[in-house]
């Protein structure tokens, strides 16, 4: 069953629909009052409904800042926080731009080697030298590490369930010149997770809080840190649907949240234009992939559209679409399966299309 506004349960209705509370900087609107056909998202609504799998949980849409989509599935509601998975490698590189406006990160020619303390990690191996933060954020590091394939040093099964990791990864050599291959690897966005931690001296889910999510007002969230206070920057984070659009419209608005700053602007643009078609065909709905985000450039009924977007396993997606000042986020459980990418592509394109009849 599909609840568009938030409820609460009662001896007489396992449905009552109360107001939504207001949330700063983010009014909530009428779809039509921003473009889109009310009819085109009905039609979507009873697709979405109407799944086999009971598994789709959410779809929120915020268009030139406004609130004008906000969906749920199956008992889930705007309070659930949802595993995003690898969705969460694009959040950390977010919060590398936030710590770049901060003034702990120079900038991203800056190399690994550099940042970390040889007496702190005395395992660090000179080939750090030759690896920049910008090819950690492109997946072209040339570290021994691939997530597809478990012989590598730096995959995550060598590492993620230690107490302390950093230390490991800071160990692993490089295979191939950094640039020379694409290849995607955990490794990479834990590192830029690492250096924020390192040079703000606090944990990747604490900054996030202090920089961002207090911003935000995103209160309800988890992210795994072990017990050496090293958070996981490659996905394990836990967040609402909601909250996860919100962090969206930091890319749409250019690394602002009202009238705050919170991210560089130089950043974000380069987030946004930044793009390797190196990626190949290792994900068939992209087209290429910089800075921890996927890019794309696909037609969608009459017209072309380009966007960028997160992608975490399950079909947790979020979708900026700069030039419509748009950002769309869905949440869903299928976990280690293929067909919820699909499934979020489809809805996306009638997303779309919505909006199109309007225009």
């Amino acid at each position: 069953m599909r609840l568009i506004i938030l409820f609460a349960l009662t001896l007489f209705s396992t449905t009552v629909f109360a107001q939504r509370k207001p949330i700063s900087n983010l009014p909530s609107v009428n779809p039509e009052e921003v473009g889109f056909s009310q009819d085109s998202l009905n039609m979507l609504d009873d697709l979405i409904d109407n799944f086999k799998q009971r598994d789709y949980r959410a779809l929120i849409v915020i268009k030139d800042n406004k609130l004008a989509i906000e969906y749920y599935y199956n008992s889930f509601w705007r309070n659930h926080i949802h595993d995003i998975r690898s969705a969460g490698k694009s959040i950390t590189s977010i919060l590398l731009g936030v710590a770049i406006q901060e003034g702990y990160i120079e900038d991203l020619d800056q190399d690994v080697y550099s940042v970390f303390s040889k007496e702190k990690y005395p395992s660090i191996n000179e080939d750090y030298k030759k690896i920049k933060l910008i090819h950690l954020l492109n997946m072209v590091s040339g570290l021994d590490a691939d997530s597809d394939n478990s012989d590598t040093h730096g995959n995550a099964g060598h590492w993620i369930a230690k107490d302390e990791w950093v230390n490991y990864l800071l160990s692993i050599p490089l295979v191939r010149k950094p640039e020379s291959k694409w290849v995607y690897a955990d490794i990479n966005a834990v590192l830029i997770g690492a250096i924020i931690e390192e040079k703000a001296g606090m944990s990747l889910r604490d900054f996030a809080k202090k920089y961002v999510f207090d911003e935000l007002e995103i209160k309800e969230f988890y992210w795994y840190t072990n017990a050496s206070n090293q958070t996981g920057g490659a996905g394990n984070l836990y967040i609402s649907a909601l909250d996860f659009a919100k962090l969206g419209c930091l890319i749409s608005n250019k690394g602002k949240w009202g009238n705050k700053q919170i991210i560089n602007s130089d950043y974000v643009n380069r987030l946004i234009n930044e793009n390797s078609n190196a990626i190949g065909d290792y994900n068939p709905l992209a087209d290429g992939y910089g800075m921890l985000w996927y890019k794309s450039k696909r037609k969608f009924g009459t017209k072309e559209v380009e966007y960028l977007w997160a992608s975490g396993n399950g079909g947790n997606h979020l979708v900026i679409v700069p030039e419509k000042n748009m950002v769309i986020a869905m949440t869903s459980g299928a976990y280690g399966n293929w067909y919820p990418h699909k499934r979020a592509y489809s809805i996306l394109g009638k997303v779309f299309q919505a909006l199109e009849k309007n225009e």
